[in-house]
């Protein structure tokens, strides 16, 4: 089969696009053939050797997401059969032999249904981001249905699914991007309130949007940038959880001492295996309802993940979910 496959450690190009043995279904797993997959940071930073959740033993294959249809099942494996559609959410399987390949082999609990109304891209798109958003919003955040969620920088993968997913949840929900068109489409996957964060006093105008109050909780996607000014503008007693950060910051603990506020670190290589179940069956009940609706954004063909890789970190900026496309 043809895959990315990293052979050493370090930039982009060490993903080499090559043939390779196509991998074996053992007891318990599933190889599902593959029509795209997921581009996330969190491969990026494998990639390098250096990331504190993850290194493979080398040679190793790379990608977490990926859908396409059963081709094989072990022994064992009763719930999933040959040719159905299905996603692939393999973060935390104990097999995983990478999604940016033709086939990919894992276990059979990382492998869910996708309904035929729900493309292969749009499939790609779930894993990864998905279980940060949910992780972020409900497992730290405990958000109840009613209080007020600020997604900040709302526009990647796990903003667009953070935002319908709080708001089929009963939330309602502030949410910025940083272009006219990147606000449009969160507004049109149920934000009731969009904020250009390029524009000076945009974090004013979101709190004024309370009523003053400030947001009972905020997703914060780059804290070294944003988190002093997020904990002067969170709720009394409100919550801001970081999914993201890319450096350090001087932080002023009095402002959460005036609130009485909590700050969340969270992880999703940090899930519990009960609490990963959860999350993934809500991803595909998701899917399933129609409730939610993965964006998917730019395209490459599997051999220019390199590309990929270059362009998700050096640019930025995407809107909704990156993904390969395989032949």
């Amino acid at each position: 089969m043809r895959a990315i496959q990293l052979s050493a450690f370090g930039g982009p190009e060490v993903l080499e696009y090559k043939e390779i043995p196509t991998p074996e279904p053992e007891t318990g797993e599933v190889r599902v053939r593959l029509y795209a997959a997921g581009v996330n940071p969190a491969e990026t930073y494998t990639r390098t050797g250096n990331y504190a959740f993850y290194k493979p033993a080398l040679p190793a294959g790379i990608g977490f997401d990926g859908a396409g249809a059963v081709d094989a099942v072990g022994a064992g494996v009763t719930r999933l059969k040959k040719g159905e559609r299905v996603f692939v959410s393999s973060l935390l399987a104990k097999k995983k032999t990478g999604t940016y390949a033709e086939f990919v082999v894992t276990d059979e609990d990382a492998v869910h249904p996708l309904p035929e109304f729900v493309s292969f891209e749009q499939g790609a798109a779930m894993g990864v981001p998905g279980l940060a958003a949910y992780r972020g919003l409900f497992q730290s955040a405990r958000l109840m249905p009613g209080e007020t969620v600020f997604i900040h920088g709302a526009s990647g993968g796990v903003g667009t699914l953070g935002v319908q997913m709080a708001s089929a949840h009963g939330a309602r929900v502030l949410a910025s991007a940083g272009s006219a068109k990147a606000l449009q489409m969160v507004r049109d996957l149920g934000a009731d309130e969009v904020f250009n964060h390029t524009e000076e006093g945009y974090m004013d105008k979101m709190v004024k949007a309370t009523g003053g109050k400030g947001p009972d909780v905020i997703i914060e996607m780059l804290a070294d940038v944003n988190l002093e000014e997020d904990m002067k503008r969170v709720a009394m007693y409100g919550r801001v959880v970081i999914n993201g950060s890319r450096g350090s910051l001087t932080f002023t603990p009095r402002s959460m001492m005036v609130k009485e506020s909590a700050l969340y670190g969270m992880a999703i290589w940090n899930f519990k295996p009960e609490e990963f179940r959860q999350a993934n069956h809500y991803l595909a009940a998701g899917l399933r309802t129609g409730v939610l609706k993965p964006v998917v954004g730019e395209r490459y063909p599997l051999a220019e993940a390199k590309q990929a890789h270059i362009d998700i970190i050096e640019k930025g900026g995407k809107l909704g979910k990156v993904v390969l496309t395989i032949e």
